[in-house]
């Protein structure tokens, strides 16, 4: 199991070579594979990241280099990186190519789902020369989304909305990994039809009912706020009339790094807070 830039395959192929025979030095472009690194031990490895990589900690003290989708390709090519590591996203397939056209090698893997998430943690671990740190990672992804999914296997299944933004509203529809996460959570995503990441209208938010709101519009500090007062709209959902709007601050929610049995369990806790969760 592994998703690459190229495909699905049977070993991490980037796209140009890395030298087996040498430790990487490597940008990443994105937080998830940021924290990928770090997690597999390789953070002495890392060269440069994006200005959106804040973690862990340490990160933020290596030298940036753009954004995911707008990267400062002079920067990184001044660090002389053997190895620039993304995701296969909005954008990320220009900027791969970019790349490989100045002979860098790239890992630009899928990561909408638990599967490929711990597919990218694998291939990375092998082109660090970290397989057996990798091979602990997703068994620890493992083990705690079996954790959760036996901690809320009794109970009702609750219609959620997992909101990502509110001006306008993104929501979590089906597809991406969020959506896999609300299901393990023991939880039914109540977008049901769409893209993975879709904008809806506040009529909408009405005709769909959902049981609880977790709001996860991080750069919106007020945003929860907002939901559980008289705005115009959310104040007739059943939901906030009854208090089940949550808010989720844990970064963890919105990454699919090294950290998703970690927002699995913020978002379990949040679906069913009569469960316990280990």
């Amino acid at each position: 199991m592994c998703a690459v830039a190229s495909g699905a395959c049977s070993k991490p192929k980037p796209t140009a070579g890395v030298d087996a025979a040498t430790e990487p030095r490597v940008v990443s472009l994105t937080p998830s594979t940021t924290e990928a690194v770090f997690a597999l031990g390789a953070g002495d490895r890392m060269v440069g990241r994006s200005r959106f990589c804040n973690y862990p900690e340490v990160a933020k003290s290596l030298p940036q280099v753009g954004g995911y989708v707008d990267p400062n390709y002079e920067a990184i090519l001044g660090l002389r990186p053997s190895l620039v590591v993304g995701a296969r996203g909005p954008g990320g397939a220009a900027v791969e190519q970019k790349l490989q056209g100045y002979g860098v090698a790239t890992f630009f893997p899928r990561t909408e789902s638990f599967a490929e998430i711990e597919a990218m943690l694998t291939g990375l671990g092998a082109l660090l020369h970290r397989e057996s740190a990798a091979t602990e990672t997703v068994g620890r992804i493992h083990a705690q989304t079996e954790a959760v999914e036996k901690a809320v296997g009794g109970l009702p299944k609750r219609k959620v909305l997992l909101v990502f933004g509110l001006e306008p509203v993104v929501v979590a529809g089906p597809g991406g990994f969020p959506d896999e996460m609300l299901r393990h959570a023991g939880g039914v995503n109540v977008v049901a039809d769409g893209p993975a990441y879709p904008t809806i209208g506040i009529e909408r938010v009405l005709a769909l009912d959902p049981d609880v709101v977790l709001n996860a519009s991080m750069a919106e500090a007020r945003g929860t706020e907002r939901i559980r007062s008289d705005s115009p709209g959310w104040r007739d959902l059943r939901a906030v009339k009854e208090g089940h709007v949550v808010a989720i601050t844990d970064e963890a929610v919105l990454r699919p790094g090294p950290r998703l049995g970690d927002g699995l369990r913020t978002i379990a806790r949040a679906v069913h807070p009569e469960a316990t969760i280990p």
